[in-house]
């Protein structure tokens, strides 16, 4: 029952737009969350605050890096790995190239 009332109080037809209640339904949008609008009585558009959308993009970005680094973790071979020394050594760094590189962050 919560899925159906949750569907009626989530929808919106389009013909609200054109009698000049967007201001309202943007509000309710940033106050009550998504909205779908439907047209014809079918699905036209999903509207999102930004900030939810900017969360949804996040949240999926942090999927897809997630597998990425399960992928690379079932394939993990201590044996490949190489040392910091032989790194440098193989791209032509020296210590001195890391001076002055304390405020340098990574992610």
């Amino acid at each position: 029952m919560n899925s159906i009332r949750s569907a009626i109080e989530n929808t919106i037809s389009i013909s609200l737009f054109n009698r000049g209640l967007a201001g309202k339904i943007f509000n309710d949008v940033k106050t009550h969350g998504a909205k779908v609008v439907m047209k014809n009585n079918t699905p036209e558009c999903v509207l999102l605050s930004p900030n939810e959308y900017i969360r949804l993009l996040d949240e999926a970005n942090d999927a897809r890096l997630l597998c990425a680094a399960i992928e690379r973790m079932l394939h993990y071979d201590p044996s490949t790995l190489i040392s910091q020394e032989q790194v440098d050594r193989e791209l032509g760094f020296s210590s001195s190239d890391y001076e002055n590189t304390d405020d340098i962050m990574f992610e």
